[in-house]
């Protein structure tokens, strides 16, 4: 009987491998944002270079959360995961020769060289998070997926905490960016190493997983785990994933000016250097940290106890998204260190609160076979955030000021909160609305 049930939560020990592998994925892709002064200073970069330096990352990423989650439905997990992962902790060690390459190769160009490899990085970056989801889906009891949802996706927030301490530390250590990167894609490689031996697709092939445990995640669902998958094209034509994917380009729109701004915006407003930019960068996430968790944990209670879905979606996210704009129109109007900071960490704290939503809304919609494939679709569409943040803010930042780019964020959530009030979450994908030939293939197989 203790066998049993030490073994009836190995689910948590795969949530918590997860949250690990998109922890280092995300302090890798941060790290730069750390060395921007540095490597602005070294190669002549104007701020609307650097954002552009800072955004060719949303290019790769975007096409590899696509075939990241595409692949994931058809290779299988465990092997994009590790493919992702080798390849990821590989570029982030070639981004100490970015320059030099770009100098070598394309005309004395070193924002190319940079291109180059941010945009190879962001690819072999960009399936982490709809990998994620598909392990979730297979792993995750329904009663349970909000909160499970949000372990994983406390990543971005604890990643983005700790990317402060981090990059900081090794560069008063080293005193030297490029060893920052060398060092931190040595430890990717090794982490992904571990990872890949303990990780199996779904709990029926891991040996550690009892009886018990496999009839909790599977039981609630089985009629869901026979439902042919959609094709890609199925997802355009279904409501919700199109405006659950628009409503998550507010949280990545946020994520990524502060992830990428937010340290050169202190260094130049208020002056901070390296030894305390280390930790006043990581205030404003601090909040957020905990919120990613009680996020998931009000949308299953509110789910439990209500069994209204639109409630636990629409409605959670729609206040939620309404309160973060307020945080962040309000910054250009606040002077001091300690208003702005405050409102930076409310708004982001607010923002992750519903993280879990835009996720949670794709595996209620979508049969369990093609969860990976619209995952990747979902953060692909949302992702281009992660090349208009960095890029739009360089350039309201140069020509307009800081509070422009601030006043942009907030206009980007509260089109999001109009986007998630019209979720219909309760309505799964049908196969009815596939054409009958297409149907009838489907079922055959």
């Amino acid at each position: 009987m203790p066998i049993e049930q030490s073994q009836s939560t190995y689910r948590y020990r795969i949530f918590a491998m997860v949250f690990f592998i998109a922890l280092i994925n995300y302090i890798d892709r941060g790290a730069l944002s750390f060395a921007a002064n540095d490597i602005s200073t070294e190669f002549h970069l104007t701020k609307m270079q650097l954002g552009a330096v800072l955004g060719y990352f949303g290019y790769g990423y975007l096409f590899g959360s696509l075939c990241g989650g595409f692949l994931a439905d058809r290779i299988g997990t465990k092997k994009v995961w590790l493919i992702a992962g080798v390849l990821w902790s590989l570029l982030e060690i070639a981004t100490a020769w970015a320059g030099e390459l770009g100098i070598a190769m394309f005309s004395g160009s070193a924002i190319m060289g940079f291109a180059v490899l941010r945009i190879m990085f962001g690819f072999s970056e960009g399936p982490a998070y709809a990998l994620m989801n598909k392990t979730i889906a297979h792993w995750a009891p329904r009663k349970e997926r909000g909160f499970s949802l949000s372990i994983g996706l406390l990543s971005t927030q604890v990643g983005a905490l700790l990317t402060a301490p981090l990059a900081v530390g090794l560069l008063l250590l080293t005193h030297d960016w490029r060893t920052m990167f060398i060092v931190l894609g040595i430890f990717s490689l090794l982490a992904i190493t571990i990872f890949a031996r303990s990780f199996t697709n779904t709990p029926q092939q891991h040996p550690k997983v009892s009886a018990a445990e496999l009839e909790k995640i599977t039981g609630e669902v089985q009629v869901q785990d026979n439902e042919p998958a959609r094709p890609w094209w199925a997802f355009f034509a279904n409501r919700t994933l199109v405006l659950n994917a628009l409503g998550y380009f507010s949280f990545l729109y946020v994520t990524f000016v502060l992830v990428t701004w937010s340290p050169k915006y202190l260094q130049d407003t208020f002056h901070y250097d390296l030894h305390s930019l280390w930790y006043v960068a990581m205030i404003p996430w601090s909040g957020a940290c905990i919120t990613v968790l009680l996020g998931g944990k009000i949308a299953d209670n509110l789910l439990r106890k209500t069994g209204n879905l639109r409630l636990a979606r629409n409605v959670f996210a729609a206040v939620t998204l309404l309160l973060t704009a307020t945080c962040f129109v309000l910054i250009p109007y606040a002077h001091s260190p300690f208003e702005i900071i405050l409102l930076m960490t409310l708004g982001n704290a607010l923002n992750a609160l519903v993280n879990n939503v835009y996720w949670s809304v794709v595996i209620d919609v979508s049969p369990k076979a093609s969860v990976g494939t619209y995952s990747g679709m979902t953060l692909a569409i949302a992702n281009v955030a992660s090349i208009l943040a960095p890029t739009l803010s360089g350039y309201l930042a140069q020509y307009h000021g800081y509070g422009a780019m601030f006043t942009a964020t907030a206009a980007v959530s509260f089109c999001s909160m109009l986007c998630m009030t019209l979720l219909q979450p309760e309505k799964r994908m049908k196969l009815e609305t596939m054409p009958q030939a297409k149907q009838v293939v489907l079922a055959q197989k």
